[in-house]
């Protein structure tokens, strides 16, 4: 629960907004952040209100602020509580509804990666139903964010590592979209049910090699557009793949292009048509993953088989980074090792991925909610040239707080 005069960790921007939230939720700390898109007279994003929306709707006693102007606020955590029927959730159900609306640009899973990374902390069950004007399926442009196929295939398995059975754990796409015009809106509609409830996340050790691509396995998907597209894309994927890996499986998924309610006509409208594919290599040591996505941008003009041709390169590219765990995963596999019992888990990065933004942002905020400092050293392997880095992190035995009050 917040506390009457809390000690507030600081901190400025608006990089790393889920993540900062995430980590005062799972520690327990309050968190004050100013300087949000500084210099603009925007301040917090649309995306920003809605994800601290949901923040309130799968706790219980916390406190949200924001200052008038939206360039700052003020967040004290409560108890992560989950779906409970008749309190959060419906009285007949066990779902929490959590509408966005039709100004989101950020795809779901800006949504879906950090919810499930308080899931497995949560008092009770956590099933979300993500729907309305804004909701987007696919991977999205400019801001990074991935589908709900890479989402599934690529970072949902690898909460089995740490003792979180992924059986337990369901993601149902409902309806699928793509973004809207200018890159605004989509209308799909996606579930999480995350039943697995841990006490405290196994320490993880991933400091062996990575192994060598022994499948690839993807989704090509369209909406509101020639199922066609999905064929000629996977054709274009396979001629890149092919010579270097037989086994390759990407399946189809069509649906039509869902409907959302037009203010100014009174009626209904189609949103959220495009086409996109997701690629997932799987490596013959466990728990090692790639993934690449990429989708057509909101005003077309590019042809299916040129997604299924980037596509293919961008997961050669992400194969070639090395190291046991991608960049779409990495910060929910340290996250979940600093959370972790205490003890000194390791894994293997490779120098891309240890060195981009969002991993070296995550070291330093861990630091400021007091996490250890990583250990990091080179791998002392003399066949090995791949210039790996092992990393330390040492676990602080957080764990589940409502399971040890419960």
């Amino acid at each position: 629960m917040s506390e009457s005069n809390p000690q507030f960790v600081r901190f400025t921007g608006h990089r790393g907004f889920t993540q900062r939230l995430v980590l005062a939720t799972l520690t327990g700390k309050s968190i004050y952040i100013s300087e949000i898109r500084k210099g603009t007279t925007t301040g917090l994003a649309p995306h920003e209100v809605s994800f601290a929306r949901l923040l309130d709707s799968v706790t219980n006693g916390s406190v949200i602020e924001f200052s008038n102007s939206g360039s700052a606020m003020k967040y004290q955590p409560g108890l992560i509580t989950g779906s409970v029927p008749g309190v959060n959730a419906s009285a007949a159900g066990d779902v929490i509804e959590h509408k966005i609306g039709e100004d989101n640009t950020r795809g779901i899973t800006y949504f879906l990666i950090p919810l499930a990374l308080l899931a497995p902390f949560s008092k009770s069950h956590m099933n979300v139903r993500f729907s309305g004007p804004g909701v987007i399926t696919s991977a999205t442009h400019g801001t990074g964010d991935i589908s709900v196929d890479t989402f599934r295939t690529a970072v949902l398995p690898l909460y089995g590592l740490f003792g979180i059975p992924p059986a337990r754990i369901e993601l149902r796409v409902l309806s699928r979209s793509c973004p809207g015009p200018r890159g605004k809106g989509g209308g799909g509609v996606v579930e999480l049910r995350f039943a697995s409830q841990v006490r405290l996340p196994k320490t993880l050790h991933m400091n062996r090699r990575p192994g060598r691509i022994r499948r690839i396995r993807g989704v090509a998907y369209c909406t509101g557009v020639s199922a066609s597209n999905n064929a000629r894309m996977i054709t274009a994927a396979r001629g890149v793949l092919n010579p270097f890996v037989s086994d390759v499986h990407v399946a189809a998924q069509y649906d039509p292009a869902p409907l959302v309610g037009d203010d100014k006509s009174g009626g209904k409208k189609k949103i959220g048509i495009g086409f996109g594919l997701s690629l997932v290599a799987e490596s013959s040591a466990e728990g090692v993953l790639y993934a690449a996505d990429v989708v057509a941008p909101p005003g077309g003009m590019i042809v299916p088989e040129d997604i299924g041709t980037q596509c293919a390169h961008q997961l050669l590219e992400v194969i070639a980074q090395g190291g046991c765990v991608s960049s779409v995963s990495a910060s929910t596999v340290l996250t979940l090792m600093a959370m972790g019992s205490e003890d000194v888990g390791r894994l293997r990065l490779g120098r891309d991925v240890l060195g981009n933004e969002q991993t070296i942002r995550l070291a330093r905020d861990l630091k400021k909610f007091g996490a250890s400092s990583w250990g990091i050293r080179e791998v002392d392997d003399e066949a090995d040239e791949t210039g790996d880095f092992i990393i330390s992190v040492k676990g602080t035995g957080v764990g589940n707080v409502g399971r040890k009050v419960a």
